[in-house]
């Protein structure tokens, strides 16, 4: 009888040790850890007052993390699209704002005139056109721009965008000509 035991005793030390099995008590803690904590609300940006159109829905599912593209540059899916997808070459329409990282403060949007607006993606900032090839038609993605993919050391806007600022933008792809 104590035999046994004995290679009962060993039989758990080894298990423990070195299959790593743990505890039931641990495995409940381990499983409790591990469950999703709630996530963040995510927003289509500042609350902005003055638009006339308000940007559209973000899906439930969109991730609050961050992509960091080889640039530097951060975005995030907010609405997934199985579209098509621009290239540098192509006409976009879209709807977007652009805020200023640091403080929040919208300096951009064609939500406040109330309407989209079209443009070749090779003709804006350097971060908009790697980042708008991210997203299909109908989609909705918010983009991070460091400084130097944006104005740079010139800044732009009549002084609204200074030097070296980061940039972020919430833009809806309507169409791809």
């Amino acid at each position: 009888m104590s035999r046994l035991f004995l290679l009962f005793t060993i039989s758990v030390f080894c298990a423990t040790v070195f299959c790593k099995v743990t505890p039931l008590n641990a495995q409940e803690k381990t499983t409790n850890a591990a469950q999703p904590a709630t996530q963040e609300k995510l927003t289509t940006g500042p609350e902005d007052n003055l638009e006339k159109v308000a940007p559209g829905k973000i899906d439930e599912d969109a991730s609050p993390d961050f992509i960091t593209t080889e640039s530097g540059l951060k975005y995030r899916i907010l609405r997934k699209s199985d579209q098509a997808k621009p290239t540098a070459a192509d006409k976009v329409t879209v709807h977007y704002k652009g805020w200023l990282s640091s403080n929040k403060k919208i300096f951009d949007s064609s939500y406040r005139r109330g309407e989209s607006i079209s443009f070749p993606l090779n003709g804006v900032i350097k971060g908009w056109t790697e980042g708008m090839q991210l997203v299909g038609e109908g989609g909705m993605i918010e983009l991070v721009i460091p400084g130097n993919l944006a104005y740079g050391e010139r800044g732009a806007a009549g002084g609204k965008i200074p030097p070296n600022a980061e940039l972020t933008f919430l833009v809806e792809l309507i169409d791809i000509k």
